[in-house]
């Protein structure tokens, strides 16, 4: 008598269940448990929207003794490819109690890759002045060695061209204490002497913030950050009686849900 191989009698298992399967699952497994699973699978992992609110920074700034609040907030609903994508940033001035300036951004996203969505849609501002709007082109994602981006190109309706970039990092000092290095350029193509704006690189700032997250959901944080405009918009600054440079010690709160 012949005993089979190993191969063999692992190939005769294999073919066992793969025939015995289907008719076990019938008989032992609610179809409609069997079609629930199938629902929640798709939900989660492509199918089905979701929904995303993050308050990246929300911080009183000292602002070399000018205080203001400032918030940093944006959020999504959508799918794994397409989403509507709200920004919104500004800043209340606690000397002239009012807000300086605030933003609103509407966006369609499109996924173009694993960790990459193109971006389009409309920013308004609210100024003290005038308002304006801004049809808006750009991309956010993470970049290799994870530095999270953020850039956006602006057009508004007074053919003014304008351009933003974003880049933040994490560096995980514990699981939950987290140094977050920032910085931000601001670029104009023209003058833009309504808004004290001038060409070029227009404005740069920088920050590093430690932040503790008792839960992932909510972290305090402290840090400083420093501000710089520069070239022609410095000199609108100078011409309007501001110093162009400004470093603040921040403290504020990171959430989201």
């Amino acid at each position: 008598m012949r005993f089979p191989a190993k191969s063999e009698s692992w190939a005769a298992l294999a073919a066992a269940l793969l025939v015995a399967t289907p008719a076990f699952s019938q008989e032992i497994v609610d179809p409609a448990a069997t079609a629930a699973v199938r629902s929640h699978m798709q939900r989660h992992h492509g199918a089905g929207a979701i929904s995303y609110v993050e308050g990246e920074r929300l911080e009183y700034q000292t602002n070399d003794g000018d205080p203001v609040f400032l918030w940093d907030a944006q959020g999504y609903y959508g799918g794994y490819l397409n989403k509507l994508w709200i920004k919104t940033e500004g800043e209340y001035d606690f000397s002239a109690d009012e807000f300086s300036d605030a933003e609103v951004q509407a966006l369609y996203s499109r996924a173009i890759g694993s960790f990459w969505d193109v971006q389009m849609g409309v920013r308004h501002d609210f100024l003290p002045d005038e308002d304006r709007t801004y049809g808006v082109l750009g991309v956010q994602g993470l970049s290799p060695y994870l530095f999270e981006i953020d850039a956006a190109a602006f057009i508004s309706g007074h053919g003014d061209v304008t351009a933003r970039l974003e880049a933040e990092y994490e560096i995980l000092l514990t699981q939950r204490l987290i140094l977050q290095p920032r910085a931000e350029l601001n670029l104009a193509l023209q003058d833009v002497p309504a808004l004290e704006i001038g060409s070029g690189l227009s404005a740069a700032e920088a920050g590093l913030r430690l932040r503790y997250e008792f839960r992932r959901e909510f972290a305090p944080y402290v840090g400083v950050s420093w501000e710089r405009r520069l070239g022609d918009t410095a000199d609108f600054a100078r011409a309007a009686g501001e110093d162009p440079q400004a470093v603040s010690f921040v403290a504020g709160v990171r959430l989201w849900f």
